[in-house]
């Protein structure tokens, strides 16, 4: 959409563990520009934990959203007084979390007298390749991520259709808790890409859950648990057994991800015909270098446009949030501040859509 004024936006996202702001501008034409992108991670206050707390995850964000906000603001080289909209995380996510950062939102936007913008943190998935990319509608995004593992196919902002899903565990929560199996440490995906390099990817038959089923659908939970039955086998566990047992997951789960994208890839040919075929990848497992080649191939093969944004666009971040609520905000969606923080909200859900516009 063109035609618009240029919208300076500010995103804040608090949705698990990183603590985020980012300033986005927006030009006239629909392209954006992030100024500035501040993540804290919070690595550090859970790993002894093997995972993230929920409670010292929102402590965290109460204790440094506002440096987190003030730093964006100083960084883009604007007063707080200047952005056209406050866009903040409002779900889904940990519950304590997205309260933290749609309280600061609404907060700002009622002391600035600006327009509120609850972004659903999975629309800014959806949305940032638009804004790396200038991908344009539409097109299918393969989400894979610590908490979601789905095919959705983006038609417009805030119109989607959700093709398929994981029925059990995320992909990213199944490499944690491989990872945790296996005491490499938490994040778990870094960790077993990095030792499954030094390890034999065909000594251990991993299953691939539903792969012989057409539906679009992910399943984790029994590969994960065929790994600690095979780790329980051999225990105490070798360095060499660790890393062949870890190459051998991953080239279960990359040979899921690569049949599932080929059929919905397939699937996107035969409902858009006209439309070209642009696959978009998001969340942080888009980082696994095993995985990323091997949706190179698919696409490649297939004829079809791959789009990965930068690796700190594809995990959490303020950018994704401010990105999200500048393409609402320029068809006019905006939200009172009696939305509510939601600890699920399904990117297919009623009330996504932007009722009497079209991007």
């Amino acid at each position: 959409m063109t035609g618009q004024a240029q919208a300076i936006i500010l995103g804040i996202e608090t949705s698990c563990d990183e603590t985020a702001a980012a300033i986005v501008v927006r030009d006239q034409s629909g392209r954006g520009t992030i100024s500035s992108n501040v993540v804290r991670s919070q690595l550090d206050e859970h790993a002894a934990f093997g995972g993230v707390v929920p409670e010292l995850a929102a402590r965290a964000h109460v204790e440094w959203l506002d440096h987190i906000i003030a730093q964006a603001v100083a960084e883009a080289g604007i007063a707080l007084k200047d952005v056209d909209a406050i866009a903040a995380t409002a779900g889904p996510g940990l519950i304590g979390g997205v309260l933290v950062g749609l309280t600061t939102g609404k907060a700002l936007a009622a002391s600035l007298g600006k327009p509120l913008i609850a972004v659903n943190h999975l629309e800014g998935h959806a949305l940032t390749a638009r804004l790396t990319d200038g991908v344009q509608f539409p097109y299918l995004m393969l989400l894979v991520s610590g908490g979601h593992s789905q095919f959705v196919l983006v038609r417009g902002v805030g119109e989607y259709e959700r093709w398929g899903g994981t029925i059990d565990d995320a992909l990213g929560e199944a490499f944690d808790k491989v990872a945790k199996l296996l005491s490499l440490g938490h994040p778990g995906g870094p960790a077993v890409e990095q030792i499954a390099t030094k390890g034999d990817p065909a000594r251990f038959k991993f299953p691939r859950p539903l792969l012989r089923e057409q539906r679009l659908d992910f399943s984790f939970s029994g590969l994960k648990t065929a790994v600690r039955l095979q780790a329980e086998a051999l225990a105490p566990l070798s360095e060499q057994d660790v890393a062949d047992i870890a190459a051998g997951f991953q080239a279960a789960v990359t040979e899921i991800v690569a049949k599932r994208s080929r059929q919905a890839l397939e699937r996107f040919r035969a409902e858009l015909p006209e439309a070209e075929p642009q696959l978009v990848v998001a969340g942080g497992v888009a980082a696994n270098r095993a995985i990323a080649a091997a949706l190179e191939t698919v696409t490649r093969e297939m004829g079809a446009r791959l789009v990965v944004p930068p690796i700190a666009l594809c995990t959490d971040n303020g950018a994704m949030v401010a990105w999200a609520g500048a393409e609402r905000f320029a068809l006019g969606a905006t939200d009172g501040l009696a939305v509510e923080a939601r600890p699920r909200w399904p990117l297919d859900a009623p009330g996504m859509k932007v009722d009497g516009h079209a991007a």
